[in-house]
């Protein structure tokens, strides 16, 4: 993973100011290198300025690899942040970066500009797994730019603060208020001469990322004679085919143990071959660490990271809790149960302390309202999800005997929140909601891997802080298998069409949430997160099984006595953490992090997770 930045300018190329600067080498710890080029415009001979500045934090090869990439062959310059796992049906072996900019030279030489720019694409459509880049093709003066399909690394643009340039970067500064998300919809095209722009490029119609300077174009991801995928999304179409005859989803159907095979190659690609972390003497204990909330999505990562990595490796699992002011104020007042009738249609319910009701209630009923546990001292053990993340823990060391788990307690006391309140704010700009800042909040505190920890509940707890580069997240699981609320209702009002409908709304949002501002949260400690459940492979299979293969909705009630009784809510993915001994997991309720944690609404007020910063 890197930090990376581009300007381009019709005078001398901006380089990044000093804070920017820290932030990129926040995500980049190993190594940081400018490089500067030089384009002359066809037409007038006038000159183009390009600066190109990139941070590693490295993780692929046997050796810190310099970036930018640069080539003497071609002049071509190469800003490369990812993870390309594979490119076409070939596992990229060392170094990804190198691979990478070998494919692109190749594609531009001894080409016309329009030849050049489809060779280009086809590279680029091939490669699985997170990346955001910036490639200069020196040879036709074209800049290429963009996100993967699923929007998994940050990438902005800057196209209004200097009247003759455009700027890149992976994070923005506090000095500008006009960075913007390079959208994940396709792949960018920069002209770096208005007067000679490819004719293939001139037939497409202008992005709004360019200026009146620098044209861009934007490519999309699925070429237009291929009808096969939708617009939103090039990994294929949600099947939506709709039952019509009884069934019914256990332990022997055939889509838990396709689940399983996809997870398992899922995770080998990501967790097979990880580096030492540069920081240990000798042999590193610790080089992977999961975001651990005791939720179903990471702890059956957990338990399957534990199949694939030696049991010498320790595995940390680091939990975040907050302190926060409402909920320790409630829980100081006599013991009360509510009753609401306040259904908020696609949201969890919330109570009046900003807590999403446990209890799945698609009906529309009201469930009851409880404050935190009665007895608990510590503001911290008394959030859901470190009561949550301890059970969970019990069930992996019982299930997975010789294995080193190492439960790293990251407590946040509201003053220290309020200490990076403003720091994280700037990094998940141009995000700027509360919302935003209550989940980005939590991921921030849990990715910098600092608390207290033990492998062993009987040794008391001590400091410690993480080794590990390397973070898996479970996100993307919901999305794929129709875990949140919303679904529930869905189908309770409109049945299986209106789930589908449900599902192909938030398939089609993948490479539209938030990864780009979650991205910027964690990299900020110089850790990279991996999310096994939004590889390439494993979204196409779950976009064509047809509904009553991932969820349970509507499903026959199990007569065998061996099947669990499971929520139909994910529950291909529940009945994988039954089949693997993750029983007490298989059971446990969604729940979102800045509600497990205890992130949301931590100010007093009537603020909405949509009311924006100040």
């Amino acid at each position: 993973m890197c930090g990376i930045f581009t300007s381009i300018s019709k005078t001398e190329a901006p380089s990044p100011n000093p804070e920017l600067l820290q932030h990129l080498a926040n995500r980049g710890p190993d190594l940081s290198n400018t490089l500067r080029a030089v384009a002359q415009t066809a037409i007038d001979g006038d000159t183009v300025s390009l600066l190109f500045t990139s941070t590693v934090l490295s993780l692929r090869g046997g050796h810190v690899t310099a970036q930018p990439l640069s080539t003497t062959e071609t002049g071509s310059v190469l800003c490369w942040n990812g993870e390309a796992w594979k490119i076409g049906h070939d596992v990229v072996e060392g170094n990804d970066g190198e691979a990478i900019i070998g494919l692109l030279d190749a594609s531009i030489v001894s080409r016309s500009a329009d030849e050049s720019i489809n060779a280009v694409l086809d590279v680029l459509r091939t490669i699985s797994g997170p990346f955001a880049f910036v490639y200069y093709d020196k040879i036709h003066r074209l800049v290429y730019f963009g996100r993967d399909c699923l929007g998994r690394r940050s990438l902005l643009y800057n196209s209004e603060d200097i009247s003759d340039a455009i700027q890149f970067s992976s994070i923005a500064d506090s000095t500008s208020s006009s960075w913007k998300e390079v959208e994940a919809d396709g792949i960018y095209v920069a002209a770096l001469d208005r007067a000679s722009i490819p004719p293939g490029l001139a037939l497409l119609e202008e992005s709004s990322v360019g200026n009146k300077h620098f044209p861009c174009y934007r490519c999309p991801w699925v070429p237009s004679d291929n009808q096969g995928a939708t617009p939103s999304l090039s990994l294929g179409v949600l099947n939506q085919v709709v039952p019509t005859t009884p069934w019914s989803l256990n332990l022997s159907s055939d889509s838990v143990r396709q689940l399983e095979q996809h997870m398992i190659q899922s995770l080998r690609l990501r967790l097979l071959n990880i580096p030492d972390p540069p920081r240990s003497e000798g042999p590193a204990k610790v080089k992977l660490a999961i975001l651990f909330s005791g939720g179903l999505d990471c702890a059956v990562l957990a338990r399957m990271a534990h199949d694939i990595l030696p049991l010498k490796e320790q595995i940390d699992l680091l939990n975040v809790a907050f302190e926060n002011p409402r909920v320790v104020l409630a829980s100081k007042q006599p013991p009360k149960v509510k009753q609401q009738r306040k259904a908020r249609q696609g949201r969890d319910q919330l109570d009046i302390l900003g807590e999403a009701v446990a209890k799945e209630n698609p009906l529309g009923g009201t469930p009851p309202v409880v404050c935190p546990p009665v007895g608990v001292d510590s503001p911290f053990e008394a959030c859901p999800d470190r009561m949550t993340g301890r059970s969970a823990l019990k069930e992996l060391r019982q299930v997975c005997p010789g294995r080193k788990w190492n439960f790293v307690e990251a407590n946040i006391p509201y003053e220290e929140f309020l200490t990076h309140r403003s720091k994280v704010i700037s990094l998940i700009y141009p995000h700027n909601t509360e919302m935003d800042l209550s989940i980005a909040g939590a991921l921030y505190f849990a990715s910098r891997g600092s608390g207290k920890a033990s492998i062993d509940d009987s040794v008391p707890a001590t400091d410690y802080a993480t080794e590990a580069r390397v973070l898996l997240s479970g996100l993307g699981a919901d999305e794929l298998f129709g875990g949140y609320t919303r679904h529930a209702t869905a189908f309770s009002r409109r049945g299986f069409e209106g789930l589908i409908e449900e599902l192909d709304l938030d398939v089609g949002r993948l490479g539209k949430r938030n990864l780009g501002r979650d991205d910027r949260a964690i990299s900020n400690w110089g850790r990279e997160a991996r999310f096994p459940y939004l590889d390439e492979d494993l979204v196409r299979w779950s976009l064509a099984c047809p509904v009553w293969d991932k969820c349970g909705f509507g499903g026959s009630e199990a007569l065998n006595a061996a099947e669990p009784a499971l929520e139909p809510g994910k529950k291909v993915l529940r009945l994988l953490a039954w089949k693997l001994g993750m029983h007490s997991v298989s059971q446990e309720k969604k729940r979102a992090i800045q509600f497990g944690a205890r992130t949301a609404k931590m100010e007093t007020g009537r603020s909405k997770g949509t009311t924006l910063l100040s």
